[in-house]
């Protein structure tokens, strides 16, 4: 049997807000830094922290997740290799959903129990002492498939205040990997969803060559890259087919939300993806197909509006070739988009859809699908996983339905997507196909 066995580590935390970026991005660098092909990987549904790893490591992040993943993506993306690998969580350790997917709850843990990755947990320990080491006893208890190897002090007030955390950790047996000072500079901008892109960051190289040094100086790397092990011995596993042969490929600010997976799969594979930019009026190129991913329109409405060359182009590429779109695409494909100061912009208008950022509410959730028109890549009847993150409310959506959509617990939503011609568009991001 051809595989891999490459030791690793799961940065984790109770819950979200720890510092598991921070400690993440830290230490890829240091660990670049002394030699160490480290490949990095983010737990769950998330777009925005695998460039950041990217950054970090100087190699591609890619994502690992228990409920979207079929075992055969699923191996494909532990089939990386590497000297060591290094898994952002994602939530909390044990946070997922309530029904497993084929792989899993879509849980951090899931990932630790799979690869066998010992958890170093991110604890946050402002307002406590002692008491942390209950909470990360109990972490550690949670699971028999799950194993802590130790913990990083976050946010520590004071050396009083370190030695009682590292007290009580002892009491329960638990390794200090390193204690954090508070330092309220490093911590990285933030938007409505989640961290500003690595493209946007105005000074990144520094951001992380600082987390860097902090890291360097506040744990043991020695020890931590002793605490690293398992890795599995599997077969490698089959990519996701890319969606035609040449794909035009929006790229810029307002359309960056777009599954590293997909498009290595789609690399390797031998497609040609054609990136063009709207933001800077450009028109789909030719190709078989024309791909919008997610991103921030909302943030760039008014430019993607006056884009004419971009709208025009757009509205001649789908009248001979497939155009999809994805959650922010999906949007510009419509007819129009309020932003959040009430003002209406005129988008593509292939399909009906309206959507209003002025009447924000979150939309976050795993997503089930079954296409009942084909989309790029995939025919009618596909069953498809993916993930839906957005504050945007529909106004309109009077085109026929894409698919039947669900969420992890098999509940429909609203959000079935668009079908008009050769034009469609989800709400949700597509990670894979459900077997």
């Amino acid at each position: 049997m051809t595989g891999y066995k490459t030791p690793g580590l799961i940065i984790s935390a109770p819950r979200s807000g720890a510092g598991k970026t921070t400690v993440m991005l830290g230490l890829l660098r240091a660990l670049r830094d002394d030699g160490i092909a480290v490949q990095p990987y983010k737990c769950g549904p998330d777009y925005i922290d695998p460039a950041f790893h990217l950054a970090a490591s100087g190699r591609a992040s890619f994502n690992l997740d228990s409920w979207a993943m079929a075992p055969d993506l699923m191996a494909a993306q532990l089939a990386r290799g590497g000297g060591m690998a290094l898994a952002e969580g994602s939530m909390g350790l044990f946070d997922g959903v309530a029904f497993r997917g084929e792989t899993g709850t879509g849980a951090s843990a899931d990932i630790a129990a799979l690869t066998g990755w010992p958890v170093i947990i991110v604890l946050d320990v402002s307002g406590a002492a002692q008491t942390v080491a209950a909470m990360a006893a109990g972490m550690a208890a949670y699971r028999k498939d799950v194993r802590v190897a130790g913990v990083i002090l976050n946010r520590v007030a004071s050396p009083r205040h370190e030695r009682l955390c590292r007290l009580g950790m002892e009491a329960v047996g638990l390794p200090v990997f390193g204690a954090l000072p508070r330092r309220g500079d490093l911590t990285l901008p933030e938007r409505h969803l989640g961290l500003v892109q690595a493209v946007e960051h105005p000074d990144l190289e520094r951001a992380i060559s600082d987390y860097a040094g902090f890291l360097r100086a506040h744990t043991d790397l020695d020890a931590l890259k002793a605490a690293a092990a398992g890795g599995m011995v599997l077969n490698p596993g089959k990519a996701p087919k890319p969606p035609g042969q040449r794909i035009a490929l929006a790229r810029d600010e307002a359309f960056s939300f777009t599954y590293p997976h997909l498009l290595d799969a789609w690399h390797k594979a031998g497609a040609e993806v054609l990136p063009f930019s709207p933001l800077a009026d450009q028109p789909p190129p030719g190709a078989d197909l024309c791909w919008l991913p997610g991103g921030y329109p909302e943030l760039h409405a008014g430019r993607l509006a006056s884009a004419s060359r971009f709208l025009s182009g757009l509205r001649d590429f789908a009248a001979t070739k497939p155009v999809h779109g994805e959650c922010g695409g999906y949007m510009v494909l419509g007819e129009a988009l309020v932003d959040a100061a009430g003002t209406r912009h005129q988008m593509a208008g292939l399909l009906g859809l309206v959507t209003s950022y002025e009447k924000r509410r979150m939309h976050l959730g795993y997503r089930l699908a079954e296409l009942a028109a084909p989309i790029p890549g995939h025919q009618a009847g596909a069953r498809l996983r993916g993930h839906e993150f957005h504050y945007s409310t529909i106004l309109a959506q009077p085109d026929a339905a894409l698919a039947r959509v669900g969420d992890a617990e098999g509940a429909p939503v609203p959000e079935t997507g668009s079908r008009k011609g050769q034009v469609t568009g989800t709400f949700f991001h597509l990670i894979g196909a459900a077997t």
